[in-house]
């Protein structure tokens, strides 16, 4: 048996990155589109990738946000996030319980992918943005 057999898929988890007060800010939300509950969740986000001009790595710090539950259906503000990072990776660990087995999923936005232009209305929370599955 390999490794990767015993580690299991992440479905149905996803976040959304949306416009908050009239484009004046951003915002990413963890959403648990799953018929179970997410406990002891975990995310960690972490921007990187270099100056375009002078070759220098940039990082931003690492953050850590953490959520007891998430019920079936629900979502939750992850962290605020600004546009002079948007051409950064922005990457996504989310970690949590779902009957005492470890999920673990990685999210990535790539350099430049975000754009307020292609922001569209999304129902699920009446607002504009973009889905990252």
């Amino acid at each position: 048996m390999k490794i990767h057999d015993l580690i299991p898929k992440v479905e149905g988890v996803f976040l959304a990155l949306l416009e908050e007060k009239d484009n004046a800010e951003y915002a990413v939300y963890l959403v648990n589109d799953r018929k179970d509950i997410m406990e002891g969740i975990i995310v960690t986000s972490v921007g990187f990738g270099e100056n375009l001009q002078s070759g220098e790595a940039l990082k931003t710090a690492t953050l850590r946000h953490s959520l007891e539950v998430l019920l079936p259906e629900e979502y939750a503000k992850i962290e605020l996030i600004v546009p002079e990072v948007f051409g950064l990776y922005n990457e996504y660990w989310v970690s949590f319980w779902v009957d005492e087995v470890l999920y673990d999923k990685k999210f990535l936005f790539l350099p430049d992918s975000i754009k307020i232009e292609d922001f569209t209305v999304l129902p699920k929370f009446n607002k504009r943005g973009i889905f990252l599955t």
